[in-house]
């Protein structure tokens, strides 16, 4: 009866309802319902440090509970990911999973609570550098970052030759820069710049957080000190130990030839300077916009009219020269027998390509030109014209010609 038992312990527990239960050898192996670590992360079992390491990071986004919030699926997964990454990344205890998988000698290596988590900086995994997300992983003490100063948007707008000509241009702002009576320190007596005594002069603070079964390690800027890491028991007069202060800045730069609105130019270096003073300054972008054009209008770099023809001029055809934004005048060929609504195309002289050679297009839209008050002699000759001009054919017909014309 002893060995039946033991039979059904190991083989197929759920047929033994109503024996009795034997306690397992010591010897017996426990059968184990894990997935296989590698398997978990989707990586080879020869997969390097780096591998593994960018496999875990995508999948720790990918399941992570603030981007399934309610879902106990994606939980499940984000800690069973954790779990073979806490295993994966440590060379020992990879070491000893490679050899005996999850039955180890000595039991869990996470101790008799089991796995409970690891610590993920959650900007870090969303938004932060690469290695960040490690040092929090593994309990490294971050600092802070030298940030980059602020970024600063100046709207600049300029005549519509100069958007097709291109120019030289010059503005005045106002941006927060290193003050230069402290160097940006904050105090004119360095030795009044001590480490702040809440961060330990690191500028952040760790808290940790619990998100269902896991702990969540939030990292946020020290409230005494700013972030800066430092307390300055003697500020500068001039910046009151901010270490910047707003001055005018004297800017030049170049439009390029041929510029939309909308475009922004980047200048690098030109914001707002760091509060950290390893930290380089902002960039300055400048919007630029320009004024519209009486008769022109703009459709990327090609150039849009509409002109005003006399019957006469549809008919006959003719040449007609218009004052041109690139002071050369624009010669609109108006051919025979052109009808109000047709267009006419003059290759080469729209605004110039900024990414490659050459320029846009012009297209001339013909319109009728109202005739106005016409004098007796003029009506006399226009109806003597209507007579020679009419073909005899109805509404009807001229409708039905026109329309086998266009489909040709």
């Amino acid at each position: 009866m002893v060995s039946i038992t033991v039979i059904c312990v190991v083989v197929q527990h759920d047929i033994c309802v109503g024996l009795k239960h034997t306690p397992p050898s010591p010897h017996t192996v426990p059968v184990v319902s894990k997935r296989d670590y590698y398997e978990v992360l989707g990586v080879d079992r020869k997969a390097s440090e780096n591998d593994i390491k960018s496999a875990f990071r995508s999948l720790a986004r990918k399941y992570h509970p603030d981007k399934n919030p309610n879902d106990k699926s994606a939980e499940a997964k984000f800690k069973e990911v954790q779990e073979a990454y806490a295993i994966l990344s440590d060379s020992d205890e990879k070491a000893k999973y490679d050899r005996f998988g999850h039955n180890r000698p000595g039991g869990s290596p996470f101790g008799p609570g089991g796995f409970q988590g690891v610590d993920i900086n959650i900007d870090d995994l969303f938004g932060g550098g690469f290695e960040s997300i490690f040092s929090s992983i593994f309990g490294g003490r971050g600092s802070r970052r030298n940030e980059r100063g602020s970024d600063l948007l100046y709207r600049h707008r300029i005549p519509f030759n100069e958007a097709f000509e291109g120019s030289e241009a010059e503005i005045i702002i106002e941006v927060m820069s290193t003050c230069e009576s402290c160097d940006g320190i904050g105090s004119k007596d360095p030795n009044a710049i001590i480490s702040c005594g809440t961060c330990e002069g690191h500028g952040r603070l760790r808290r940790m957080q619990r998100v269902g079964p896991f702990t969540q390690q939030v990292v946020s800027d020290c409230p005494a000190c700013g972030g800066n890491g430092k307390t300055i028991t003697n500020p500068c007069e001039d910046c009151g130990g901010e270490g910047r202060l707003n001055k005018e800045k004297k800017v030049r730069f170049s439009i390029p030839p041929g510029i939309e609105s909308g475009t922004r130019l980047r200048m690098s270096g030109y914001g707002e300077a760091s509060k950290d003073l390893r930290g380089p300054s902002g960039h300055l972008y400048i919007e630029i916009s320009h004024d519209e054009h009486p008769w022109f209008e703009r459709d990327g770099q090609d150039l849009l009219m509409a002109l005003p023809v006399n019957y006469v001029d549809l008919v006959l055809g003719a040449e007609i020269e218009i004052p041109h934004v690139d002071g050369k005048p624009l010669i609109v060929k108006i051919p025979k027998g052109s009808m109000p609504g047709e267009t006419v195309s003059i290759r080469g002289r729209g605004f110039p390509r900024n990414k490659r050679s050459g320029r846009g297009d012009v297209t001339v839209v013909l319109r009728l030109k109202p005739t106005g008050k016409l004098s007796r002699s003029a009506k006399k000759t226009l109806e003597g014209l209507k007579l020679e001009l009419d073909d005899g054919l109805s509404a009807e017909d001229s409708a039905l010609k026109e329309a086998e014309r266009r489909r040709k």
